[in-house]
């Protein structure tokens, strides 16, 4: 700032003051009137005390009442901190408040602090004014009641270029500063999220009371008004704020930043008061407003495609804590996961924990090309890539067992059944636990390969869906072959082991992307049609991969055959398939029994349709 001295002002109220006098049409300031003074001894009268805003910083100036010069005090346009700016500080995670504190404190702010947070503060050598200095009123209402005053949130929501605004900070009395007002307000909240989702579960009038009310309404006031007022709602920002206050810049970018990631935190912390009130009533499963907070993960390289930008976000939902799944997953080697690694991983995952028995899944594009469960897991996987060892490479390996040493010396030495000399390669091997020496052996396989470790889906969740301009929301498909009936509804009763198979590959097919048929035998998949237009294609295209193995084998469509002779079912019984589980419903029902009653086919209906799209 350059100022410019006038000599204009008379003797008396230069030296009575001490100040130098800057010509208001030097700087052209905003002069706000603040208080009236008292008549000085000297040969003119000061009449207002103004505030002059050079900058970022605020000056209380004395006018004369018939000059158009007011007069800055020598120290303050010499001085880095005033004490005229002010912080307010309340917290409830105290993580790094010394370094806030002291940082602040420092650069020549006034602190100013509620309860426990102003205890931290002073046991951290800070100076404190606390909030009840300020309000004249304790904290009261079993400290329901603290922050909400005028002298509060009057000093957060003033404009300081409204010179009405100003005048009514004057009025009323609010502040210790010429002007009232706060300039940082670092404030988190009660941690609600933390107290419900606690492992013991809390009392709902504890739930109740750790709802902050004080809190969010001191950070929407200050990110509604964040061009006069830095709003800080996460530790993390501490550096950057500090750094930004010290260059004694403004930037209004910065301000909106740290604005909108705070009305982000007070969005996120309602949406979980919503859902757990919501789960202590009884309505419709789907309410009439559903928010899902969403927390930044990580950034990805690219989407789908290179040229797509992308960003995975963990879903912070009440109904998500402990839920299990690939977000949560924990990678122990490997390259950054893509977007296009959580499709197929998430699709890899779901499948395998599906079954009970020691099992293995293949999954490429999110689609199973191999699954098979055995007692052996080494033989399971084995089985997995032989089911079609073309699309396995490359693939997404899933396991529901523990990846010892031996299954990941297995892993990192088989060849593909194609040649016999091929090293299998894969983007990504999950399991829900690893032993010391597997994960060692694993990470030995390539630099590359991306190694998961995952807890389980838990079951009953919301899956949601989006469309062009909206979601579609429904319950997740967690039916098991123990959950419905088979139903005979052919002549020929399928033997134990058959049945056994048909139930495999009714538990494969709703993993796969309609229209979807799965053939398998002696729980091993053997081939699988996936995403065609019509059931008859998806057919052949299993029966293709299943090969000479079909004879007696399984067969599961995701939906029923709309046609029966001359099409899919008719195909399926000359090949020699000997059961069939479709969920039945068609029209032409009647059509698909008599066929598989002429070739001696026995056929079950589930009543349950698994569409996958």
């Amino acid at each position: 700032m350059v100022v410019g001295f006038r000599t204009s002002i008379t003797n008396a109220a230069a030296s009575a003051n001490a100040n130098a006098a800057v010509s208001t049409a030097a700087i052209k300031p905003a002069l706000i009137p603040t208080r009236l003074l008292r008549p000085c001894n000297s040969s003119r009268s000061y009449i207002h005390l103004f505030t002059v805003s050079c900058g970022s910083k605020l000056y209380p100036v004395k006018a004369m009442a018939d000059a158009d010069t007011v007069s800055i005090p020598m120290a303050d346009t010499q001085a880095s901190g005033s004490g005229r700016k002010q912080a307010l500080i309340s917290l409830s995670d105290k993580k790094d408040l010394a370094l806030l504190g002291n940082g602040l404190q420092e650069l020549g702010y006034t602190i100013v602090s509620t309860g426990g947070t102003a205890s931290a503060l002073e046991n951290a050598g800070v100076s404190v004014t606390k909030v009840e200095q300020l309000t004249g009123f304790p904290e009261m209402l079993d400290g329901r009641v603290k922050t909400l005053h005028p002298n509060i949130h009057g000093g957060i929501l003033a404009r300081r270029d409204q010179k009405h605004h100003v005048e009514a900070l004057i009025k009323h009395g609010i502040g210790s500063t010429p002007t009232g007002t706060f300039d940082v307000v670092v404030v988190n909240l009660y941690p609600f999220y933390d107290k419900v989702c606690s492992a013991g579960g809390i009392a709902f009038e504890d739930g109740i009371e750790n709802i902050d009310i004080g809190g969010p309404a001191m950070i929407r006031a200050a990110a509604k008004n964040h061009s006069d007022v830095l709003v800080v709602v996460d530790s993390k920002d501490y550096p950057e704020l500090l750094g930004f206050l010290q260059r004694n810049q403004d930037d209004q970018q910065f301000r909106r930043k740290l604005a909108a990631k705070a009305f982000q935190h007070v969005a996120s912390y309602d949406s979980a008061v919503s859902e757990w009130l919501r789960k202590q009533t009884v309505g419709d499963d789907f309410p009439s407003s559903l928010t899902v907070p969403l927390s930044l993960k990580c950034s990805l390289r690219y989407g789908e495609n290179p040229h797509q930008k992308a960003a995975f976000y963990v879903d912070k939902s009440l109904s998500e804590v402990n839920g299990g799944g690939i977000a949560t997953a924990i990678q122990h080697h490997g390259k950054e996961m893509s977007y296009n690694n959580y499709l197929d991983a998430d699709s890899a995952w779901n499948c395998v924990c599906e079954f009970n028995k020691p099992t293995c899944v293949i999954v490429k594009h999110t689609n199973p090309c191999g699954v098979a469960s055995r007692d052996d897991i080494i033989e399971a996987y084995k089985l997995s890539v032989k089911a079609d060892p073309v699309s396995a490479f490359g693939g997404i390996v899933a396991f529901n067992i523990e990846v010892d040493e031996d299954l990941a010396k297995e892993i990192r030495e088989f060849r593909s059944p194609t040649d016999g000399a091929t090293r299998m390669f894969y983007e990504i091997v999950v399991a829900p636990k690893y032993s010391k020496k597997g994960l060692e052996i694993l990470r030995g396989k390539s630099k590359t390969l991306r190694i998961l470790e995952a807890s389980k889906n838990k079951k009953g969740k919301l899956s949601l869906r989006q469309v062009g301009g909206g979601w579609l929301a429904q319950d997740s498909d967690d039916l098991t072959p123990e959950d419905i009936e088979f139903k005979l509804v052919s002549e020929k009763t399928p033997q134990e082991n058959e049945l056994s198979d048909a139930k495999f590959a009714w538990l494969c097919v709703k993993h796969v992307k309609s229209n979807a048929i799965v053939i398998a035998k002696e729980n091993c998949m053997l081939g699988m049609g996936s995403g065609q237009p019509n059931r008859l294609e998806s057919l052949r295209i299993a029966l293709r991969k299943a090969g000479d193995e079909v004879k007696g084998a399984a067969l599961a469509s995701d939906a029923f055959f709309p046609f029966a002779w001359k099409d899919a079912v008719e195909e399926a019984c000359e090949s020699g398939i000997g059961v069939i589980a479709e969920p039945g419903g068609s029209i032409r029902d009647g059509d698909a029994v008599d066929c598989c009653n002429k070739y001696g086919v026995s056929l079950l209906f589930t009543n349950v349709r698994h569409f996958r799209h």
